[in-house]
């Protein structure tokens, strides 16, 4: 197999703490609207605006608050008060406010592997944001190219590669959606490392490609070295 000499990676749930905080603000925006609509799968009507709007707004969390304010006036049919909307927003503006808290192994993993290979940011969301946790997170000088990208898909990982990289066949990407940093790194050609997190939004969630030689699923990233390794071997 090709030697891999660039290693790129997704951010956020990868490098640092992202989707907990959604979680909270579900549960803010349920606690909200209490009074107010009595629909029992509230939370699923949300996450289906959101998975819905996507094409219209994009990830990140401006786009979840957009969805959140049209999740509560169809359940309430146009009568949530505006005072409840502006406690949607200030939910929403909290979202971009949060600490960045880095993941376990990160800091000495990105250290160890900077000095035997490149390293680019591939991570998709509000750009504002993105930027924001980056600069937070004193991970940034860890990378030679950063991409904020609107989706994931094969074709933008063809591009981003082909921008910043020897090839596909000398990059992995490292992340913890299957759908989003696995699946199409891999059909871009690339080889793809999994790193589950304890929290998934189901719009990411797929099928493992087990059967797939340039494959590979860790626990943690303190295993990302010793794993890039093994993947190179024949």
């Amino acid at each position: 197999m090709a030697r891999i000499t660039t290693i790129a990676l997704d951010a956020d749930d990868t490098l640092w703490q992202n989707e907990q905080y959604f979680r909270l603000t579900e549960q803010r925006f349920a606690d909200l609207l209490r009074d107010y609509t009595d629909a029992p799968d509230l939370n699923d009507r949300l996450i289906a605006s959101v998975s819905r709007d996507l094409q219209h707004y994009g990830f990140g969390a401006k786009g979840y608050t957009l969805s959140m304010i049209e999740t509560a006036l169809q359940v309430t049919d146009h009568r949530v008060p505006g005072s409840v909307i502006a406690e949607i927003l200030a939910a929403g503006r909290e979202l971009l406010s949060y600490p960045v808290q880095t993941l376990p192994y990160v800091d000495a993993a990105l250290e160890q592997v900077h000095r035997t290979h490149r390293l680019i940011l591939v991570t998709k969301g509000d750009l504002f944001d993105q930027e924001r946790k980056l600069a937070a997170s004193g991970l940034a000088d860890y990378f030679a190219a950063i991409e904020i990208v609107s989706d994931k898909s094969p074709k933008t990982y063809a591009r981003i590669f082909a921008q910043h990289t020897e090839g596909p066949e000398h990059t992995v990407m490292v992340g913890n959606s299957l759908r989003s940093d696995i699946l199409p790194a891999l059909a871009a050609g690339a080889f793809a490392i999994y790193v589950p997190h304890d929290l998934i939004w189901s719009y990411e969630r797929a099928e493992e490609p087990r059967d797939q030689p340039r494959y590979a699923r860790i626990e943690h990233l303190g295993t990302l070295a010793e794993t890039i390794e093994n993947l190179q071997t024949p």
